[in-house]
């Protein structure tokens, strides 16, 4: 099992922070000159198989992120450092003279090579003469505060070098907390190195940064006008004996009630102490992301990058978790403060959360589950409703005056829909039963603040925060997420056997369900919102999607509004606008009204997966997967630009939910794996890519039993194989609503489902940043016993192609009207003139046999 933080180094921290006695006696810039603070022995970095190397693009950001550090930069190297919720520097950055050599050497402008790795992240300046190598990993385990983010600076050169860190102190509370202006910093010198002590007019507010083997640079006089100005590091490699070294950048803050003279000296012994067990603080976390996929579900598929986005998606959300003294969380999302106090989203949200967490429950972390359940419920309102955001500083403010707390209404209908998620993939019902009052306010409180019967807008905002000309009344989202989360009541209140309230539960979804099909307009697009009046508001949108998520609900009538998401009005080569581009109010730069958001890709790819339009799903999904490669690597941006292929300026890099919505349409979706702990069962209803003719899933967890799920083709059928260590009793059954099987306990389970006698597969459209869509676009799809019909559309005057596969024994003769077959692929023209601005034409095509 990985190792958190050894306990005879707790001890030896503790201890080593603990001033001496003499130390004590000393003025502050004479009592470490005798301490042991030195360059640490070079160490093996964790060869971590999952990896992205890739050449550094300097205008692209990074994030190194974890329990209680954030390390936020551009890729030439450039970063701002937080031990949350303080920001202690920004804007880092390194320079070297060689002896010998009077050039001084810029280098964040040598940044040649960024490696990302589940516990750190090293960017590779290199220059001719030098080469520095920049560390920079989260510590697990750590007391809040001390060392929680580290960098490590590997050197070396063809002669003696001296190189210089620049930074400017910050020493800044996460917003809203008051701050004290900057800090000044003043030069505590400890064996061959020293600290700068960092102060501000709050004198029970103080941090530390040290560095072994370091001078200070200048250090402004009291007498002199008032000036921040960069502090400055300057360590010495020498290559006959540095280069099995490595130079620590430590940190350290305090925010106390008081702050003494003791306590400065207390907080600069446990920064200097850290030096001594550099390798020990790497450790923690090298060895919790060795073990980190042991019980958690990854792929095996014939595509690689497909199993890696599965993976780095788990590491992202895991990365976004927070832990605090009163429990842990999940931020939003994480970017570059800049000149403000917000790290992206660096900070707690209920809706973001609870969407993300069916990504969870599928990839089977349930302690993680319980914790972000257990943040949420801590902030519950009396009343029921739930919370929206909460900032780490939130207690230094009178934070329930602010407007964040509760602003948005949709997390209420959320944490019902999402304790239901979580009993019925764990059988946790001591859970439920801890919380169930918690649940039943919640329930409430969207029963008490209803129009024509389902929760409406009142309460705060449903998706939108802003919407032209004006804000909703009740969005379709807020209506559709109250349906399905009045059935999870209701399925909530039998397991705790509550049959009044399962009864009126059902029976208040049955007439939501009804409201909702008065939302269906002429064209077949349902409606974004209801007004007071009962008028409707037929902005096309993807909105609606919703409805389809937990499986139970879908909306009638509804393939006119398939085809328009999966068309080219909707579909970007990146992901879903928002809203169609033919829309009066879409501004493909806007918030809410064209841009592309990973998270709006999932909700309609989750659609697609659940009512048949798997062709366009699989697209969608490789879409949000591509984005893990595209900005901040391992990570999936929040919003992009709904007309080229660039994230906006501000979108957080490293976006909680965006990476849930690689996993949940993968694995709920093109793996249709759902599990039912209290029934001892196991849902697959697979919709592989036709090119692929296997996929395993490991870790496929099922309460506490985990099992291996092979998929694979014979002859006509999909073969789904369940395996596990020990004997279990497991129904394996495509269709959720199937009944539970008796059976004996076994450590292996087959279900064989039938395939299609037909079936194509799309080339993946790999755009190129700053362009517009040009991939091709599958708008309907329709299966009969000898017949595939296809419509589709892509730019005029292009080319294109689908490999076809059959899934019978007997070989087939295929027919293709609206294009040309040779052997398996389908060829196909789109009829017109190529354009700069891709204009797309439609084409219906048909393979009979």
């Amino acid at each position: 099992m990985p190792r958190i933080l050894h306990l005879p180094v707790l001890a030896a921290l503790q201890l080593l922070s603990m001033p001496s006695a003499h130390a004590q006696s000393l003025p502050l810039d004479r009592a470490y000159l005798q301490r042991d603070f030195r360059a640490a022995d070079a160490f093996a970095l964790n060869a971590n198989p999952l990896v992205i190397p890739r050449a550094a693009r300097p205008n692209q950001p990074f994030s190194v992120t974890g329990e209680r550090g954030a390390i936020l930069g551009q890729q030439d190297g450039s970063f701002e450092l937080w031990l949350l919720p303080v920001k202690i520097f920004h804007n880092a950055k390194l320079s070297a003279r060689l002896e010998g050599y009077p050039a001084l050497i810029d280098l964040n402008a040598q940044a040649a090579e960024i490696e990302v790795r589940p516990d750190h992240t090293t960017i590779t300046y290199s220059h001719a003469a030098i080469t520095v190598k920049q560390h920079m990993f989260i510590p697990r385990g750590q007391p809040a505060g001390q060392a929680t983010a580290v960098v490590l600076f590997e050197v070396h050169a063809s002669r003696p070098a001296a190189i210089t860190l620049s930074l400017d102190p910050s020493l800044e509370r996460q917003w809203p907390a008051p701050n004290f202006g900057r800090p000044n910093g003043s030069w505590i010198p400890a064996g061959t190195g020293g600290a700068y002590l960092l102060e501000t007019d709050n004198p029970a507010f103080f941090g530390a940064i040290a560095m072994p083997q370091a001078t200070h640079g200048d250090i402004r006089p009291y007498q002199e006008r008032p000036q921040t100005t960069p502090l400055t590091f300057t360590f010495t490699y020498d290559p006959a004996k540095d280069d099995a070294h490595f130079f620590p950048l430590l940190c350290s803050v305090a925010d106390l009630s008081s702050g003494t003279q003791q306590d400065r000296r207390a907080l600069l012994e446990k920064t200097f102490a850290a030096g001594d067990h550099v390798q020990d603080l790497y450790r923690s976390t090298a060895d919790y992301f060795a073990h980190f996929f042991d019980q958690r579900l990854t792929a095996h598929t014939p595509d690689k990058k497909f199993d890696e986005a599965l993976q780095w998606a788990e590491v992202a959300i895991e990365q976004s978790k927070i832990t605090r003294s009163d429990g842990a969380g999940l931020a939003g999302g994480w970017y570059t403060s800049g000149d403000s106090a917000r790290p992206g989203f660096g900070w707690f949200f209920g809706r973001d959360t609870l969407w993300t967490l069916y990504a969870v429950n599928s990839y089977g972390d349930f302690t993680l589950s319980r914790q972000a359940l257990e943040f949420l419920i801590s902030h519950q309102r009396e009343d029921g409703k739930m919370m929206h955001e909460y900032s780490q500083t939130a207690e230094a403010v009178e934070w329930t005056k602010l407007p964040y707390l509760y602003a948005s209404a949709d997390a209420t209908p959320l944490f019902v829909m999402q304790m239901e998620d979580y009993v019925r993939a764990t059988g946790d019902i001591a859970f439920l039963r801890t919380h169930w009052d918690n649940v039943k306010r919640a329930y409430a409180f969207t029963r008490a603040h209803t129009t024509a019967g389902a929760f409406d807008n009142s309460q705060g905002t449903g998706w939108v925060e802003e919407w032209l000309p004006k804000l909703p009344h009740q969005e379709v989202y807020l209506v559709a997420l109250d349906q399905q989360s009045s059935e999870a009541m209701s399925r909530l209140a039998t397991l705790m056997k509550d049959a009044e309230a399962s009864a009126s539960a059902v029976s208040t979804a049955k007439s939501i369900a009804t409201l909702l099909k008065e939302f269906r307009g002429s064209d077949g697009m349902y409606a974004f919102s209801r007004d007071t009046d009962g008028a409707y508001e037929h902005v096309p949108s993807i909105f609606s999607s919703v409805a389809w998520w937990n499986g139970h609900l879908s909306l009638p009538d509804a393939n006119p509004m398939f085809a328009a998401w999966a068309g080219s009005q909707f579909s970007t080569d990146w992901g879903t606008r928002s809203v169609a581009s033919s829309a009066a109010i879409y501004d493909p730069i806007s918030y809410h009204h064209g841009s592309v958001w990973p998270l709006y890709t999932g909700w309609v790819s989750m659609a697609e997966f659940r009512s048949g339009h798997s062709l366009s799903a699989i697209e969608h999904l490789r879409q949000n997967m591509q984005l893990t490669w595209l900005q901040d690597p391992g990570f999936v941006t929040e919003v992009l630009s709904g007309k080229f292929y660039q994230p906006l300026g501000r979108s957080s890099s490293h976006q909680l939910w965006s990476s849930a919505m690689v996993l949940s349409p993968a694995i709920r979706g093109l793996f249709g794996i759902e599990a039912d702990a209290q029934r001892h069962a196991l849902y697959a209803h697979p919709q592989l890519p036709a090119d692929w003719n296997e996929a395993t899933l490991k870790n496929v967890r099922v309460g506490d039993d985990f099992y291996t799920v092979t998929m694979r083709r014979v002859d006509g059928s999909l073969e789904v194989e369940a395996t596990s260590e020990k004997p279990t009793t497991l129904t394996l059954a495509a269709d959720s609503e199937a009944p539970a099987a008796p059976q004996k306990p076994s450590t292996h389970h087959v279900l064989r489902l039938p395939l299609p006698a037909v079936e194509v597969a799309l080339p993946l459209a790999q755009p190129r940043e700053g362009e517009e869509t040009s991939g091709l676009k599958v708008v309907d799809q329709q299966l009969t016993d000898r017949r595939l019909t296809l419509t589709l559309e892509a730019p005029a005057g292009t080319s294109q192609q689908l490999r076809v596969r059959t899934n019978t024994k007997r070989k087939l003769v295929l027919h293709a009207t609206g294009g040309e077959l040779h052997d398996d692929i389908l060829r196909l023209s789109f009829e017109g003139t190529p354009q700069s601005s891709p204009k797309y034409m439609s084409k219906t095509v048909t393979l009979t046999w």
